[in-house]
């Protein structure tokens, strides 16, 4: 079973920020290509923190007691930022001065935020979105160059379509892609590095499931674009960027650390499913929720696809073969008060590790320090609870 456990995995220290637009890098191809990743900095030993060792099951002892959040001071040493409105993108962006983690996260309403332990969230974006349905500020995702050129996509729902724009420093939001369908339901799309160069887009179907069929809309899709909005190289058909398509209300992407498995989560028109993405199809269902527990992001991991869920606590953990087919029936964990309740985003960190933004103020129990991004870790329990 995967259980939540404080880990603060510091990332890489980033290069500083640039005032315009770099140039893109060149096109990738769909085929696997070696990984971009930053270089790896220090990493603080924690006092309690819990590192696998082979044969290890993941029992351990939990550090003391930590007690409860005193309005938005939270004391549990995973929790990095706090006091945020529905948590709906979260990324890692590097350490900060003590060690830690820094991450961006956006929250439906429109900001951008950065966050690290202890210190206020210092805003990087305001963006006017209706959020009126089940749109808003939906989706965030890095340049696969962040440390060097520091760009962010973020997803959102305007007066008129979706869209994705491209945050860079010093600079306001700009639109590289537009016109992606709008309507009553269906607007909530998702974005994830494809850890190749290029970005994926899930988008809904804007409430018309004809839409989500139809090769020349860009609703209900999996999408591949470059830093630019334009169809990445590679693609199932040269000039389009449509990957795959049948999606009705996409909660989550996440790609394998080798780039070879590619997920998107989704609230189907009967059940809550996940779908390996397979460029020019989007194929059956891998998995299926009738009881719809409202799935959300999700991480790779090597032998478990981990999974977010908005309407219940807790995370669904579906065990994987090296291939990627699910071996068992998803376990469930941090449902009962060991985790942060309910979770939206989830962003990998490395094959123990997450980074997640909580949904507790939407239908949840909240905390006075909700809503929260945390580090949720396997094999181990949160510290602080019995």
């Amino acid at each position: 079973m995967v259980r939540s456990v404080v880990l603060l995995t510091a990332v890489c220290l980033l290069a500083g920020g640039c005032a315009s637009f770099p140039d893109e890098p060149a096109p990738t191809s769909w085929s696997a290509q070696p990984q971009l990743t930053p270089q790896a900095g220090p990493r603080p030993e924690l006092p309690g923190e819990y590192r696998p060792t082979p044969g290890d099951q993941g029992q351990r002892q939990t550090p003391q007691s930590v007690p409860p959040p005193q309005g938005c001071k939270d004391f549990n040493p995973a929790v990095i930022g706090t006091c945020l409105n529905t948590v709906t993108g979260v990324a890692p962006i590097g350490a900060d001065a003590k060690g830690g983690v820094a991450a961006y996260a956006t929250e439906r309403g429109g900001r951008v935020v950065k966050v690290t332990k202890d210190v206020d969230p210092v805003v990087v974006a305001q963006i006017e979105v209706d959020a009126s349905s089940d749109g808003g500020l939906t989706g965030l995702a890095l340049s696969a160059t962040f440390g060097e050129d520091q760009l962010a996509y973020v997803y959102v729902t305007t007066a008129t379509d979706n869209r994705v724009l491209r945050i860079a420093p010093g600079d306001s939001p700009k639109p590289i892609l537009t016109g992606i369908p709008k309507g009553p339901s269906g607007n909530r799309g998702v974005l994830a590095s494809d850890r190749k160069g290029a970005i994926l887009v899930a988008t809904g179907d804007a409430g018309n499931p004809a839409l989500a069929a139809d090769p020349n809309s860009l609703a209900g899709k999996v999408l591949r674009i470059d830093g630019s909005g334009k169809p990445a190289q590679g693609n199932p058909t040269a000039g389009s960027a449509v990957v795959s398509s049948g999606l009705r209300l996409p909660g989550g992407l996440c790609v394998s650390a080798d780039a070879q498995k590619i997920w998107v989560t989704d609230w189907a028109a009967n059940f809550d499913a996940v779908y390996r993405v397979v460029p020019g199809k989007l194929g059956d269902a891998a998995w299926t929720w009738p009881d719809r527990p409202g799935v959300m992001g999700c991480a790779s991991l090597s032998d478990v696809l981990w999974v977010a869920t908005a309407k219940t606590p807790g995370t669904q953990n579906l065990p994987m073969n090296a291939a990627g087919a699910f071996t068992g029936k998803p376990t469930v964990s941090g449902e009962d008060g060991s985790g942060f309740g309910r979770i939206g985003p989830m962003e990998q960190l490395n094959d123990a590790s997450a980074l997640v933004g909580t949904v507790n103020k939407v239908g949840g129990q909240p905390v006075s320090s909700d809503d929260r991004v945390a580090i949720i870790v396997r094999d181990g329990q949160v510290p602080g609870k019995d």
